[in-house]
């Protein structure tokens, strides 16, 4: 009964539009206030205890490291490059969506992030040479949500930590996922555009056409820092993140490409999202140990051993109830609450820790693009000045293709697992 009575005021706070950091602290305290064996003070050590970790140290650095490379241009950089080498295909914009979010990935860590750079970018330009609004707005979308798959994905690192797992081999988990969702949003644009020949670019000369790439090459140092560096035994994840901070800052001035007020902007939103991100860190650590004190574990791993004994079974209810929370919570609350539960249940079915990583990273980020929550959808909105419903409705066609790559991903573990499993 306290399980539940904890499980419908969170979600009657947030369905009230509280943010997720007091929604989780506020029935944690209740619960503190009500136990007599439970003083304040251990409250206080839980609640700390959730962001005392050296890896989560990397959280904040590379979302400074994505808002440096976004308010240094060198979005509009990838953006040029990945127009110099796809401009002679038919839907050549589509193509250069796909791959400069691929690129930008390596950089930003978060969809929202992506989203912002990107849709600042692109919609406007694939809009002017006649590509439909809709489409436009609901594939740059839906590719943004490569960039929390691809490392340095803020949500792994969160989850990582939550779970008990390496940082380093949920970063490679990601990569295969991320190129089977960048190869699916490319047929999608094939088959819509196949016979848009109007939508080639003109042809350029090979200096113009591989000049923007070169000038782009360097952004690409960062994935070399991140992955090469960790898998390498060179850098822990949370170092990785400062050297690609500092590496980052470099390749901006080396551009020319960013001022005083620019970087101090960039500080600024770092600060902002990062302190958000660990408030809610925090307010969860506390609201897990409640959870962990009154054995929801056990709970609810008997709950779903009544309904099923299959693995498969269960990888189906997962996804169903994971689709509909990310529907409703923020997806670093999500992960938060959800792993500590969760993770023992799906070791009780026999299932690889990196694939249910890797399964419940994807779930949470479609909600991003899911009202009523939809972060993605507001920050497009923002940046493009589309009505929020119109982005809605150019992402709606787009969900088949997103569900298609969860299939694939929840019933071929080899996805998920095969790249860690030869690097390791």
């Amino acid at each position: 009964m306290t399980l539940l009575l904890m499980v419908m005021a969170l979600l009657v706070l947030l369905l009230l539009r509280v943010p997720a950091a007091i929604a989780l602290l506020v029935p944690s305290l209740v619960y503190i206030l009500i136990d007599a064996t439970v003083g304040l003070g251990t409250a206080a050590q839980q609640t700390m205890s959730g962001v005392n970790t050296f890896p989560l140290l990397a959280v904040p650095l590379f979302i400074l490291m994505g808002n440096i490379a976004n308010v240094s241009g060198i979005s509009d950089r990838l953006f040029d490059a990945a127009t110099a080498i796809f401009g002679r295909l038919r839907g050549s914009l589509g193509y250069v969506n796909v791959a400069t979010s691929f690129g930008f990935a390596w950089m930003s860590g978060a969809a929202i992030s992506d989203a912002a750079a990107m849709g600042r970018v692109q919609v406007p330009a694939m809009v002017k040479r006649g590509y439909p609004e809709g489409f436009t707005l609901g594939l740059t979308a839906s590719s943004s949500l490569i960039a929390p798959i691809l490392p340095p994905s803020i949500p792994a690192i969160i989850y990582a930590v939550t779970a008990g797992i390496s940082v380093g081999a949920l970063f490679v988990a990601g990569i295969i996922p991320a190129l089977l969702l960048m190869f699916a949003l490319c047929v999608v644009v094939f088959l819509k555009l196949r016979k848009r020949d109007d939508l080639r670019l003109e042809r350029v000369s090979g200096r113009e056409r591989w000049m923007p790439v070169l000038t782009a090459l360097p952004s690409f140092g960062t994935a070399v820092i991140v992955l090469g560096g960790i898998l390498g035994g060179f850098f822990t994840p949370t170092e990785a993140a400062g050297v690609a901070v500092l590496y980052m800052l470099l390749l901006a001035l080396c551009y020319r490409s960013i001022k005083w007020h620019q970087l101090k902007r960039a500080l600024t939103n770092s600060v902002e999202t990062g302190g958000s991100v660990l408030l809610i860190v925090c307010a969860a650590a506390l609201f897990g140990w409640v959870l962990s004190r009154e054995q929801a574990p056990q709970v609810v791993a008997d709950l779903i051993f009544e309904i099923t004994t299959n693995p498969i079974a269960f990888l189906i209810l997962l996804n169903i109830a994971l689709l509909i929370v990310g529907a409703v919570l923020e997806p670093t609350a999500a992960i938060l609450i959800l792993v500590p539960v969760l993770s023992p249940v799906a070791t009780m079915f026999g299932l690889e820790p990196l694939h249910v990583a890797v399964i419940v990273i994807f779930n949470l980020m479609l909600g991003l693009l899911t009202p009523p929550v939809g972060l993605v959808l507001y920050v497009l909105s923002s940046v493009t000045n589309y009505s929020v419903t119109k982005v809605i409705r150019g992402v709606a066609p787009f969900y088949g293709i997103l569900l298609l790559v969860l299939v694939l991903i929840t019933f071929f573990p080899f996805f998920s697992t095969w790249l860690p499993s030869i690097i390791s």
